[in-house]
């Protein structure tokens, strides 16, 4: 038997275009001699839909598309993923399966036992749990069908069990060939090791082949990185996709040889693929074409400018250059250096004569203008009202430059560097900042100037000002962030592993402090194992005793 793997980057809600794609991969494998194409899960609707499948229209549109792909279905089996009705007359309305089609016929289903509701996810609000699920017989094999969550009930990989049930377990019961997993498991940091030590697991367990298809492309805040796979109960990679890109390729199950892509292992490459994919099919899918960036001659800006070039085309990038009576002339130097590098377009429209409007508009309200956090905030306000001013006019999307240790602890500004369509920074702590930003010099090209790297991180809101003057050194910062954000240790815990009470609490205060900032700032991708956004839910107003004490 001849097995096509199938990672499609599919659009939420563009049905036809996604059984379109279904059809076609599903030709083109045809062709090559297939016999088998698997498909990632929901990649009828696209994943994840969220609150459209609580849409009575989306859901209707959904199942007329499985029926048209179904009967376009000719000459070659598929499987692919969908949510379909609960036939039960209990639970939720819908379930979330693995489909079998062949010769114009759906012939096999297989729901989605395991439904995920930590992080990002919250599948219970939409999906009752599986039950369905009886052997798919296919050319004389029998194949152990799951859906994407239904191989992690393996705490070899998770610190606890989550579920009660083992679906790989209950599909032994019917002696497999071979297992097939269709999945949509977003990227983040060293996923991909996690999911490999999962399916080599599974393999050794059940002394079975384990075939692994996933979705890929940016979804909102997700990325998916593809990285389907094929894993002898021996360990071994019998094939593999690439990483961060739409693939077909195939396995043979007899000879149990494949095709295999090698990706680059570097985590600044991985990082650079997922911030540039979500940011290609982020604007693609809002309808953007153009993007338009603030650049203060910064590490944080001159990367954002610099990925956004990569991923939309230099045409297709916008700088804009805002200097105020603190910007120093190296700034404008390395602003204007970097778009040239670049090949941007840039613009330069000074803010001070409107800085100075505000500041005397202010004389007549303040008993005393001066230099403060006020006037700080003024110019990163009046910068933000330029930045939209030219989304509105030209059709832009702003994209905003703050990194994930300024949002950590609300070194940002409402309404001025927090405004924006898009973060694409937001995951990103400052220290890595760096590591991409120099990987991108040193391996695709020299674009960034390298007194981004040199000098002093300043947000040149008032003279000399240095982020140090406020903030902990950016690796003292981090390591602390991480600890306290991605790991969950309390100040105490933190405290233990060597860093200077004071430092940890007053980052931690901030952290708690600034929680208001980040649910008003614009949406980034998620590459972390907790990032802030829909998948941190923490409440802005509470009375948790306990917090302070930890802080005592």
């Amino acid at each position: 038997m001849k097995i096509a793997l199938a990672q499609i980057n599919t659009v939420i809600g563009d049905f036809n275009s996604n059984i379109n794609k279904i059809i076609s991969f599903s030709d083109e494998a045809l062709k090559n001699g297939c016999d088998l194409c698997i498909f990632p899960e929901m990649s009828v609707s696209g994943y994840p839909p969220r609150d459209f499948l609580e849409n009575n229209y989306f859901v209707e549109e959904n199942l007329k598309a499985i029926n048209k792909l179904t009967s376009s279905i000719c000459g070659i089996a598929v499987i692919f993923g969908a949510f379909i009705k609960n036939t039960r007359d209990w639970g939720k309305p819908l379930v979330n399966a693995a489909l079998f089609a062949e010769n114009g016929i759906l012939s096999g289903t297989q729901e989605k036992k395991l439904l995920p509701t930590y992080d990002i996810f919250d599948e219970l609000r939409y999906f009752e749990p599986g039950i369905k699920g009886d052997p798919l017989i296919f050319k004389g094999k029998t194949i152990g069908l799951t859906v994407c969550e239904d191989i992690w009930y393996d705490n070899v990989c998770l610190p606890r069990r989550l579920y009660g049930v083992d679906p790989i377990c209950d599909l032994m019961k019917n002696t497999p060939d071979f297992f097939v997993n269709i999945s949509s498991s977003p990227y983040e940091l060293s996923k991909y090791d996690v999911r490999k030590k999962l399916l080599v697991n599974h393999a050794k367990n059940t002394g079975k082949i384990f075939i692994y298809v996933n979705n890929v492309g940016g979804k909102d805040s997700l990325v998916f990185d593809g990285n389907s796979l094929v894993i002898s109960p021996e360990a071994e990679i019998l094939a593999h996709a690439k990483a961060f890109e739409e693939d077909l390729i195939y396995f043979d199950l007899s000879s149990k040889k494949g095709d295999t892509r090698i990706n680059p292992s570097e985590t600044e490459w991985s990082l650079l693929q997922a911030l540039s994919l979500c940011l290609r099919d982020y604007t693609k899918s809002c309808g953007f074409t153009k993007a338009v960036i603030g650049l203060s001659g910064g590490i944080d800006s001159a990367l954002t400018a610099t990925i956004a070039r990569i991923a939309l085309g230099r045409e297709n990038v916008l700088g804009v250059i805002m200097p105020s009576p603190f910007t120093s002339q190296e700034s404008i130097i390395d602003a204007q250096e970097l778009a040239k590098k670049l090949g941007i377009s840039v613009t330069t429209i000074p803010i001070t004569p409107m800085y100075g409007s505000y500041l005397d508009a202010f004389s007549r309200v303040f008993q005393k203008v001066d230099i403060d956090l006020t006037t700080e905030n003024l110019q990163a306000r009046i910068r933000g009202n330029i930045l939209m001013a030219i989304s509105n006019k030209m059709g832009h999307l702003v994209l905003s430059t703050g990194n994930k240790s300024e949002m950590a602890v609300g070194y940002c500004t409402l309404y001025g560097d927090l405004v924006g369509g898009f973060a694409l920074l937001s995951d990103i702590p400052k220290t890595m900042v760096y590591k991409i930003a120099r990987y991108i010099n040193q391996e695709i090209e020299n674009f960034i100037p390298e007194r981004c790297f040199a000098k002093a991180p300043s947000a040149e809101l008032r003279p000399d000002q240095k982020d140090e003057d406020d903030l902990p050194p950016y690796n003292i910062l981090d390591q602390i962030l991480y600890l306290f954000i991605e790991k969950g240790l309390s100040a105490g815990e933190i405290i233990l592993n060597g860093f200077e009470a004071g430092v940890v609490k007053k980052v931690i205060n901030l952290v708690r402090k600034s929680e208001y900032k980040r649910q008003q700032a614009p949406i980034g991708p998620k590459v972390t194992s907790k990032a802030f956004g829909y998948g941190r839910r923490y409440p802005l107003s509470h009375n948790f005793r306990e917090f302070d004490r930890d802080l005592e």
